[in-house]
């Protein structure tokens, strides 16, 4: 439990309302029941505190008629995850060190302070960093090379010479360098063509649950530092994901395919194979790429074009109901007048 005076103090803030007001939780404006501290970035969300059970808020310096009791702080998301954070600690986990019902090869070199959990099994020739922890149902294959201070979490599968950066994440049932969708196609059916190449994921990475990545040809398919894999992507052989990316659920990645630094692709963007997206270009919701596209620009549809060329096609198109009332109209004008001239050379020529 905290004080409002507390909270303001924790987070540098100014107490509009009563500081000995009692904080037990924390929970979104919708959510909040008595006793709980929410949070309302805009005037906005702030209206609706009025009907809300929080016993008080954290809100932006510049609101100053917040209907509940509130601390005024500069930065509400982070001070409200500072809050969450006290009242909400992170349980200890309990090392387990190496378990002895892990599969270990003998030739795997392990750092210090290294946790693998029960059911998990390291290959030939591995190599884990300090500090890495590697829970329980892991495979990671021969010679794959992990760093410092890494995470990989239940069923996750890295296939042999995967490597991975220090302080990456990889999330469960992520596979990491499975082969690549290629075939040689013909007559006979379809041959699984040359698969000798590896995954390579940056320093400060996150993988999401489920999400695959496959491997390169005969090079690698590299994952740039600090990107941000969601749930469920798929990311396909040879591609170069560039630095701090961030690819929402569902993105799929063809084949041989390049970003830039800082590009955002959000939920089920699709793009076709052999292309490249320039430095921090935004990509929205189902967006389907099917050529290159320049950065420091957003993008939407499919096929995918700057977004203020799809927005005016988006309002053409809402118009078109009324479009066509009025062409109909026009064709029966168009249909009067004619018959009018043609009655007039009649007459005239009678």
């Amino acid at each position: 439990m905290l004080t409002l005076e507390q909270i303001a103090t924790l987070v540098g803030g100014v107490i509009v309302g009563d500081p000995t007001t009692e904080i037990t939780g924390v929970e979104t404006i919708e959510g909040a029941r008595e006793g709980d501290l929410t949070f309302a970035v805009n005037q906005k969300n702030t209206d609706k505190l009025s009907d809300s059970r929080a016993a008080a808020a954290l809100v932006s310096q510049e609101i100053t008629d917040c209907p509940i009791a509130s601390v005024q702080c500069a930065d509400v998301q982070k001070s409200f995850t500072q809050i969450a954070q006290h009242l909400r600690p992170t349980s200890p986990k309990t090392p387990v060190g190496i378990s002895d019902k892990a599969t270990i090869s003998a030739s795997a070199t392990l750092g210090e302070n290294v946790t693998i959990y029960p059911g998990a099994f390291i290959g030939d020739h591995c190599s884990i960093g300090d500090g890495t922890t590697i829970y329980p149902g892991v495979c990671v294959l021969e010679n794959c090379q992990i760093g410092r201070d890494v995470s990989i979490y239940p069923n996750a599968v890295l296939y042999e010479n995967t490597q991975v950066g220090d302080r990456s994440n990889i999330h469960a049932n992520a596979v990491i360098g499975a082969h690549g969708f290629g075939y040689d196609s013909g007559k006979d059916g379809h041959k699984l063509s040359v698969q000798l190449g590896h995954v390579e994921i940056g320093n400060d990475a996150d993988i999401g649950a489920c999400t695959t990545i496959d491997r390169g040809t005969f090079g690698s398919t590299r994952i740039g530092n600090g990107s941000k894999l969601d749930n469920q992507v798929m990311v396909g052989h040879n591609c170069q994901i560039g630095e701090h990316n961030l690819l929402c659920s569902q993105v799929g990645i063809a084949g041989s395919c390049q970003t830039g630094n800082f590009v955002v692709m959000a939920g089920q963007v699709g793009i076709g194979d052999h292309l490249a997206i320039g430095d921090r270009a935004i990509l929205g919701a189902k967006s389907g790429v099917m050529h290159n596209l320049a950065g420091d620009q957003t993008y939407v549809g499919a096929p995918a074009i700057l977004a203020r060329d799809r927005f005016q096609i988006f309002a053409a198109e809402a118009k078109l109901p009324e479009m066509r009332k009025q062409f109909k109209r026009l064709v029966r004008q168009v249909d009067r007048l004619e018959g009018r001239l043609s009655n007039n050379d009649s007459a005239e020529a009678a």
